[in-house]
Order: structure tokens, then C-alpha cells, then sequence
């Protein structure tokens, strides 16, 4: 084995111990060293966020895997608090933070999937439960998908929240947080390692950085979360905000809640990485208000030309053809009811040069009281496949575009948590369009499903999935896009060299 094809197995083996670990059932000698087979990741982990500090507050957490081939017989799956105790280690970082950190009871619910194809679910209330850390391994690794919901009644971010749990990594973008008056939004830092994680918070407005020290060096204990305000880190008000969380040391996982005294609120999930060309998909079809919130780290300006991919094509919203984001700072627009009654989805691509950008949508259903806030992020394509849990017969809408090039997706609908029969169906995207799809259900659905969307042939899809539930008249809602769970990974097959013992 020559120097090159081992620099190529270790960056591999790097690969896979970010995104899971890949197993290779049994030998099979390669025709030509380096070539590359898919196969199923072997461990995933995952970090749920503390879902709420009021008291009204109701938590339910779906869990889901996949099926997958080459998996195997042998697995597990778990999601428990992400520490038993909070034995106060953390208080000397309590002036950045929103809120204390007192003693914790374990999480509750922890749960423990059965079987994958099926969705595990658990509830939780109040606001003292804590955030979570899951790890799947074996067959129930590839995919795995926790969705973490809760219900507001009153109060500030009143209404439906939801958010993906999400994996540990090391920097994350968030365009659309704010210090506003009205706005309480928090970074939620999760650490499930050992060893303490090392972070940065970098806030960026309208004319650059914000002067904010105390977001310097931020330490997250191991096994810890930390819900950082974002007013303690800036005296600044600002309307429009990115955030970039950026960690030295370790990793973490992290999300934005956004609460809105009047507007209600949501997760803000990372945008994808910063990109020339962006889509961000299922901007509802009765949304009221549409602002859009855009951020380049480059020193270049960037020019975007702004498109809304609708259920007939791609069209130009009036007066909003193009948006011009200066070097190092955040530019929001305000695109009123955009869709106009049709479902919609955002793309942005260069006028000209390609400069990297990061964005999100904070959208807004219903008038004047009855008002409720979610927010899309610029996403990765649905790619091999991707899967949205917590979906119910009513109340859940699968969004569906294909920006460049008409493609064709398969959407299966799991078993229900209590009972029923996964039932699939083929969909074709025009390109250029965005359309709501009639996502199958499960025959004899008892509880809730998972929907998960296969890329079948044709362009790159996009996707997001939109929960809504109507309480006393207020418009609940919350929306998650569908990246892929690149539950599979890519490792080079070689033929031995046992000639490099000799060199």
C-alpha cells in the first residue's frame, strides 16, 4: 500500500468518525484501489436542545430510523439527559446566560427505539426539562431522526416550536436571531463529550461585528448545555442579527430560540454553509409575512438574484428582484405575502460573481393578535434521502422543489408509534416549482409517522415539512427542512501492498 492510497484511507476514516462509522461486512477486494463503496454509518449521535422555560409548556420527542440495507442484526439506540446533575460547575459563565443553572433531574422522557421503520415517541412538561443527548448505533444508526416539539400556550414565543435535534460539529451559522426589545433569543450550546468545549460567538448587523467580549472564549462543560441570551452579549438593539458560533476546542451542538412578545416563536436551525447559490424550501402557502435575512463572511459584497420557485415556475418578486449583501454585514428584506396563496420556496444565485452567503426566512401566519413566527434556513438537498419525524394524518404539509432540473422522489410514510403499515409513493417535481404534496399516510395509522423522501432520479430536490396546530385561534406552526441524513458513507476500497512493510 503506497503513501497516497494511506493518506486516502486515513481522510476517509477521519470522514466517518465526524459522520458515523462505517462497517464493512466482509472483504471484497477492489478492481481499482480507491474506489469508493456506500456504506451504511455505524454511530450517530444527536443533541436535543432544553425545550422551554415556561411552566405552560408541552414537550413530546419522536424518534425514528430508517430502514436500511447492510445494517446488520445488532444496534442500539438511546436519548437521555445530557447530565444526570448539574453539579453548578458552570456558574461562573451565569453572567451570559439567560438563565441559572440549578440541580437537574434526569431527563424524562428517555427513549429507547425497539426497531427501526417504527417511530418511538415521549412526552415531557413544565420548564425544567433538560436537553439530551442521543447515540445510535448498528442498525439504528443510519438516519436517525429525533424531532423535538413543544407547545406554548402563553406567554412570550406562545405557540408551536419545533426543532431537529441535531449533530455535534463545530461552527454554525444563524442569519434572522435578534436582541430587539421584543425578542428574547437565546444560543443553546450542548456539549456531549468528556472534555469541556471551547466557543466563540461572534454577532454580526446592518454595519459589521458588534462589539461583544463576553462572547469570547465561552466554556461548555462536558456533558452540559448552556443557553447563552444574546442581549447580555451586545448592548446593542439590533432587528437582524447573524449569529456565528464558532468553537476552538471540542464540539457542540447548537440551535437559536427565537421568542417574540407579541409574534410568538420558534428554533432557528444553523443555515447551511456559506454558498453562492441557496434555496431555502415550504414557505407556507398562507403566510402573511416573509422577511428575509442574509449575511456574507466574505470582505467581497454579493449581488443575489431573488427568485420564488412556485407551483407554475420560477417568477421575480415584484420590486425584490435582487439583494445586495455588503461584505461582513446582515441585510434583511421585507418580501410582504410572497406566495400569494400558492406554496412557495426561496432561491437565491449570483447575479454575477459568486460570492459565500448564509440566509433564513422568519415567516409569519395569521393577523394582528393571532399572529405566530417559524423560520426556514438555507438548506442542504434532500441528496440520497432524508427523513422528518412527528407528522400526524392532519396538520402536517410536505413541501417539495426542484430549482434546477424536473426531478423524481419517493415519500414513504413510516408505521405509526401505535400501530399501522408504512404505505409509499412516487412524486415528480417540475423544474423550477415548489409543490405541497399529498405525502401518503400509513394504512391503519394509530399515533404518529415519520415521512422520509428518497431521491429517485432527475435534479437536486429540496424539502421542508410544516406542523400546525390551531390553539384559541392563534395559527401554531413550525417548520423543519429535510437535508440529507447522510446516513451512508463512502469508503475506498484497496488491495493490500505488503511491499510498504519494505519501504
Amino acid at each position: 500500500m503506497n503513501r497516497t492510497t494511506l493518506s486516502l484511507l486515513a481522510g476517509t476514516a477521519a470522514l466517518a468518525a465526524v459522520t458515523g462509522f462505517a462497517t464493512l461486512s466482509s472483504p471484497q477486494p477492489a478492481t481499482t484501489a480507491g474506489t469508493a463503496a456506500e456504506l451504511p454509518v455505524e454511530r450517530t449521535s444527536l443533541l436535543c436542545p432544553e425545550p422551554s422555560t415556561s411552566e405552560v409548556a408541552e414537550t413530546s420527542y419522536t424518534s425514528f430510523t430508517p430502514v436500511t440495507k447492510n445494517t446488520g442484526n445488532d444496534g442500539k439506540a438511546e436519548l437521555k439527559a445530557a447530565a444526570e446533575e448539574s453539579d453548578g460547575q458552570n456558574q461562573s459563565q451565569s453572567k451570559n446566560k439567560g438563565k441559572s443553572k440549578g440541580k437537574k433531574k434526569a431527563a424524562k422522557p428517555v427513549l429507547t427505539p425497539k426497531e427501526p421503520g417504527t417511530p418511538v415517541t415521549g412526552d415531557t412538561s413544565g420548564g425544567d426539562a433538560p436537553a439530551l443527548v442521543g447515540t445510535a448505533e448498528g442498525k439504528f444508526a443510519p438516519g436517525w431522526t429525533v424531532q423535538e416539539t413543544t407547545e406554548v400556550a402563553a406567554g412570550a414565543g406562545r405557540g408551536l416550536q419545533g426543532v431537529n435535534c441535531s449533530a455535534p460539529d463545530t461552527e454554525f451559522w444563524f442569519p434572522g436571531a435578534s436582541t430587539a426589545a421584543d425578542r428574547t433569543d437565546y444560543v443553546h450550546l450542548t456539549n456531549p463529550d468528556d472534555s469541556a468545549a471551547v466557543v466563540d460567538i461572534e454577532l454580526y448587523g446592518k454595519d459589521g461585528a458588534l462589539d461583544s467580549s463576553l462572547g469570547e472564549g465561552i466554556t461548555v462543560a462536558p456533558h452540559s448545555s448552556d443557553p447563552i441570551l444574546l442581549s447580555t452579549l451586545t448592548e446593542e438593539k439590533q432587528e437582524d442579527l447573524t449569529v456565528h458560533v464558532n468553537v476552538r476546542s471540542g464540539r457542540v451542538g447548537a440551535a437559536v430560540q427565537a421568542l417574540d412578545d407579541k409574534l410568538g416563536g420558534d428554533w432557528l436551525a444553523a443555515s447551511t454553509d456559506p454558498s453562492g447559490s441557496l434555496v431555502l424550501p415550504g414557505i407556507p402557502k398562507d403566510a402573511t409575512a416573509v422577511r428575509l435575512v442574509a449575511y456574507t463572511p466574505s470582505d467581497s459584497d454579493a449581488d443575489l438574484k431573488v427568485r420564488l420557485a412556485s407551483p407554475s415556475g420560477l417568477i421575480t418578486p415584484a420590486g425584490n428582484e435582487t439583494l445586495h449583501v455588503k461584505g461582513g454585514m446582515t441585510t434583511a428584506v421585507d418580501l410582504g405575502d410572497v406566495t400569494r396563496g400558492e406554496a412557495g420556496s426561496l432561491v437565491l444565485t449570483p447575479t454575477d460573481d459568486s460570492v459565500p452567503v448564509v440566509a433564513a426566512l422568519r415567516v409569519v401566519r395569521g393577523k394582528g393578535a393571532n399572529q405566530e413566527t417559524a423560520f426556514i434556513p438555507a438548506t442542504r438537498p434532500v441528496g440520497t434521502r432524508a427523513t422528518v419525524a412527528d407528522n400526524s394524518a392532519k396538520g402536517s404539509t410536505l413541501s417539495l422543489t426542484a430549482p434546477t432540473r424536473t426531478a423524481t422522489v419517493k415519500v414513504t410514510a413510516s408505521a405509526g408509534s401505535e400501530g399501522g403499515e408504512a404505505v409509499s409513493k412516487t412524486f415528480t417535481i417540475k423544474a423550477g416549482t415548489t409543490q405541497n404534496v399529498e405525502a401518503p399516510t400509513p394504512t391503519g395509522l394509530k399515533g404518529t409517522f415519520a415521512l422520509t423522501v428518497e431521491h429517485v432520479s432527475g435534479g437536486p430536490v429540496y424539502g421542508a415539512r410544516t406542523l400546525a396546530a390551531t390553539e384559541d385561534g392563534v395559527p401554531g406552526f413550525t417548520i423543519q427542512t429535510l437535508p440529507d441524513d447522510r446516513g451512508m458513507v463512502a469508503v475506498p476500497e484497496a488491495d493490500e501492498d505488503l511491499s510498504v512493510l519494505q519501504k
